[in-house]
């Protein structure tokens, strides 16, 4: 099992929208592409002043459900993302494995 972390920082004005973006219609198109089987969200504890980071982690079974989501589904979700909400976050992601 491998887990796909995508860590967040958003800009404290937008994180509450950002937040609702992301339960209602982000995470839900991610997980309709049928490449993963479950998620998480978190948040951070330590904060910094200018904005909030969180940890969304999407649990996919192996290397090839990971690179058919970057192939088919990943572009276009990306794209909406950064449309959505133009210089008001960064992100940065990291594929593990579950040991």
């Amino acid at each position: 099992m491998l887990i796909y972390n995508v860590t967040v920082k958003v800009e404290t004005q937008v994180q509450e929208e950002w937040l609702e973006w992301m339960r209602q219609e982000h995470i839900p198109a991610v997980m309709r592409s049928g490449k993963f089987e479950d998620y998480r969200i978190c948040r951070l504890l330590h904060q910094e002043e200018d904005g909030v980071t969180y940890a969304v982690q999407y649990f996919c079974r192996d290397l090839a459900a990971m690179y058919a989501y970057q192939q088919e589904d990943a572009p276009r979700l990306h794209a909406a993302h950064a449309s959505r909400f133009p210089g008001k976050y960064v992100a940065f992601r990291t594929l593990m494995e579950i040991l």
